[in-house]
């Protein structure tokens, strides 16, 4: 185990953005698991889009799925209704067509919990690429276009 992943796992899950930007700049792996096996994106605080932005920006996958439950950042962002960071996740390729342990994609997460502004983007995002990729992504509804956006 690399020792700086449990540091920067426990920076990403408080949201603390210079904590986590520092530790990469520094030289942390942006994909390396902490002691229980969950890397930086799987845990980060899903309501700090910055903190996704930097893990993103040095190179975390945004696709890594959990191993029990197959669910993936976007599933976690959808299901709590972080738009913003959704939006981030899917425009650095995180796919929006994958289904949970469960069955349950994304936007089944974000209608079962009422997020209509995260439902409304998936939807057009998955019309708009046909099934989820991040080709178009930004013709799809983003955040400057949404007048409700939760800023967390």
């Amino acid at each position: 185990m690399e020792p700086s992943a449990d540091w920067l796992t426990a920076a990403a899950a408080r949201g603390r953005a210079e904590e986590v930007r520092a530790l990469l700049e520094a030289g942390a792996p942006a994909n390396a698991p902490n002691r229980y096996g969950r890397s930086p994106i799987q845990v980060m605080m899903m309501g700090s889009v910055r903190v996704a932005e930097l893990l993103l920006l040095h190179g975390a996958d945004p696709n890594c799925a959990d191993p029990a439950t197959l669910t993936r950042p976007v599933h976690d962002a959808a299901r709590e209704g972080f738009l913003d960071t959704l939006v981030a996740l899917h425009r650095a390729g995180a796919r929006l067509d994958v289904r949970d342990a469960w069955g349950r994609l994304p936007v089944d997460l974000a209608e079962e919990r009422g997020h209509r502004d995260v439902v409304r983007y998936l939807r057009v995002a998955a019309r708009d690429t046909g099934g989820g990729s991040h080709a178009h992504a930004d013709a799809a509804e983003g955040p400057a276009e949404s007048p409700n956006l939760k800023h967390h």
